[in-house]
């Protein structure tokens, strides 16, 4: 992307925005008096299974905050999430190479599920996540 490393993790860091490029979380929220994207603070994140449902709320602890390099966050219990979605930032010249990136858990059931349906999932995955940094590369470049 065409932007500061750091313009690019206060856009992908701050969850109220998320709406505005994923294809599946509509909306997300900081909970528990959490103002921001510190190791630790929870939110709840407004979901929309594959764009068209079910649809439902989920929460979310931020496991990784590292301005201009590193955001990520995992889904359901904050000691034991389900999955981690991760944003790594690295500086390339003017600009930042970024990757997006999720983890499911290594646990008998979900590795049972990816086996068995993982290749859809996975499917979905790659392209939500192609839209969502097509989405905001476009916001962080068009902010100049």
């Amino acid at each position: 992307m065409a932007a500061p490393p750091d313009r690019i993790w206060d856009l992908v860091s701050d969850v109220t925005k998320i709406g505005r490029y994923s294809p599946e979380t509509f909306e997300a929220e900081w909970l528990d008096g959490a103002t921001g994207p510190a190791v630790g603070a929870k939110f709840r994140g407004h979901v929309k299974r594959n764009g068209k449902g079910p649809t439902y709320w989920t929460t979310c602890t931020v496991v990784a905050s590292e301005p201009g390099r590193e955001f990520a966050f995992g889904v359901g219990p904050s000691d034991k999430p389900l999955n981690v979605w991760r944003y790594q930032i690295e500086p390339d010249g003017d600009g930042a190479d970024v990757t997006e990136s999720f983890q499911l858990a290594q646990t008998p059931p979900l590795r049972l599920y990816w086996a068995l349906l993982g290749w859809t999932r996975g499917r979905t995955n790659r392209n939500g996540m192609r839209t969502t940094l097509e989405r905001i590369k476009a916001e962080v470049e068009a902010a100049g």
